[in-house]
């Protein structure tokens, strides 16, 4: 699927922890075209965010775009206009492996909204969003979007995030997965020459956390199956990723707690999660508890089926695409868009 890259550099950013850069890029793809309403502004724009470790381009994968962006689809690019944003320390956005490494202010969740914002309303002159959504870390900064700018979208929809703090088996595997590289004597302090080997091992413990119980069973039914996936995890790892993006990805969520201010969430909001997602657990009810604190807030939980995966449910679309044309459709009443 063809899309527009290019790139906007904030200047003077200004980070959570006091730290500033004096210019930050924030790099961004977009599908179909915008289109204004009577009152000039661009009334189609679609924000889409993505996970931890990702970029953009998750969304246009063949199991995500043919069932977001094609005729006849939640999204289809003959109706809106879709901004697909690297978040700042992903992608072509800039991050640790620019060459600032270690020196890299550690930015927050808030930092990376705030980032998308600029992008949004300064670069591209949005005022308003038809929707917000986004998928895990997207998700939570969904959320998050909702309390730091409540007059910026028409519609919000986080899909595979609890607006709680990362806390129990999320929190353990992110600080595991942290500890494992800065243990790494091949990691230098983050002065390494090559990536180091436990790059490989941190993204093999990824994996483990977000791939489904049901899903892996089938998958790794023997030793042999189970080293080989783990070689092929750590390759890909080592080939694909670098140290000090990763610890600051996963340490990125430092700053995240939604919950307080959940009544601040003044646009409607669908939150989609999974029942076998191990990363956000449905057993514990925290999303039926949260939901009732948004004035305008629905909640559905994808049961279980052999199309689900875990938490990697949320890259097979056609499990959650529904639910974007029921937001659409419950927030249909606006202002009418002209060509």
């Amino acid at each position: 699927m063809q899309s527009a890259e290019a790139h906007v550099t904030l200047h003077h950013f200004r980070f959570g922890g006091g730290e500033t850069l004096a210019a930050v890029r924030q790099n961004y793809r977009t599908l179909g075209t915008p289109r204004r309403g009577t009152d000039g502004t661009v009334a189609n724009a679609v924000l889409l965010l993505h996970g931890t470790t990702g970029d953009g381009t998750q969304f246009l994968s063949p199991e995500t775009a043919e069932h977001l962006f094609g005729p006849g689809q939640p999204l289809a690019l003959d109706e809106y206009f879709v901004i697909l944003p690297d978040a700042l320390g992903h992608g072509g956005s800039s991050k640790p492996s620019d060459g600032l490494g270690s020196r890299f202010p550690q930015y927050g969740y808030a930092d990376i909204v705030s980032a998308q914002h600029r992008l949004v309303t300064e670069h591209l002159g949005i005022r308003t969003l038809r929707l917000v959504a986004g998928t895990s870390m997207g998700g939570m900064q969904t959320w998050m979007w909702g309390q730091m700018y409540p007059d910026a979208m028409r519609a919000l929809m986080p899909i595979a995030a609890l607006p709680q703090p990362v806390r129990g088996r999320n929190l353990l595997y992110r600080r595991l997965l942290i500890e494992a590289i800065r243990t790494d004597p091949a990691y230098k302090d983050g002065a390494y020459d090559s990536q180091p080997p436990s790059v490989g091992i941190a993204f093999n413990i990824l994996g483990l956390m977000t791939h489904g119980v049901s899903a892996l069973e089938v998958a790794v039914d023997s030793i042999p199956t189970a080293d080989q996936r783990v070689r092929q995890e750590a390759d890909h790892a080592v080939q694909h990723q670098d140290a000090n993006d990763a610890i600051w990805e996963f340490a990125a969520s430092f700053d995240y707690d939604p919950g307080p201010r959940l009544g601040e969430i003044t646009a409607p909001l669908l939150a989609v999660n999974f029942e076998d997602d191990e990363v956000n657990p449905n057993q514990l009810g925290v999303l039926q508890r949260a939901i009732e604190h948004v004035e305008r807030g629905r909640a559905v939980v994808v049961p279980t089926s052999t199309a689900s995966d875990g938490h990697l449910s949320l890259t097979h679309a056609r499990l959650w695409a529904s639910h974007v044309q029921e937001i659409l459709e419950w927030t249909a009443d606006g202002p009418p868009v002209s060509s």
